[in-house]
């Protein structure tokens, strides 16, 4: 895989709009844990995908407590707890000696307080690249992108990350090795 990374320019708005986002997929990510961890505690077998997604999702827009949640991209928040699944097969695979390197830890819930926020769009979610340069992204909208260099393919995903000193970035991954070629806006 390939990645390329480009600054954003939000405006204060989709700024506004990020920092939901951000949250959004925070508390997904850590009640689809929490609920991993009690089902563990409580001797039940481990969540299916399936299951755990329409219990912290759909079943989590509907309740007055979480109707937000509905303000986000779905695709957004179904990656948030992909990630989440991708954890735990790395965690069970580093115990079970499947995984060769350092031992992997068991996913830990994602702090309000840490100073960098990501959020990861899929092919599925229809983000796009225009062609005046902008990178739109589902109820987010048009954000301005500063190109250093073209694309060199179409991209798989997209991570939007906020760092440390209130930075936006956009993190593009290409296809895999010996996929097709396309150039892509620049």
């Amino acid at each position: 895989m390939q990645r390329y990374r480009y600054r954003l320019y939000p405006s204060a708005q989709q700024e506004q709009i990020l920092a939901r986002a951000f949250g959004c997929a925070r508390r997904v990510y850590n009640d689809g844990l929490q609920a991993r961890i009690e089902a563990f505690d409580a001797g039940l077998p481990y969540v299916d995908d399936a299951v755990l997604s329409r219990r912290v999702i759909t079943e989590a827009k509907r309740t007055a407590e979480r109707r937000w949640l509905s303000e986000v991209s779905t695709a957004m928040l179904q990656q948030a707890l992909i990630d989440l699944n991708t954890g735990f097969r790395y965690f069970f695979a580093s115990v079970a000696g499947r995984r060769p390197g350092r031992r992997f830890h068991r996913p830990r819930f994602r702090s309000a307080k840490d100073r960098r926020q990501r959020i990861r769009f899929a092919r599925n979610a229809k983000f796009r690249v225009l062609p005046n340069g902008r990178l739109r992204l589902p109820k987010i909208g048009d954000i301005e992108v500063r190109w250093s260099r073209p694309l060199p393919s179409d991209p798989t995903s997209v991570s939007v990350i906020k760092d440390r000193a209130g930075r936006y970035f956009a993190s593009f991954v290409g296809p895999r090795d010996g996929a097709a070629v396309t150039p892509v806006c620049g």
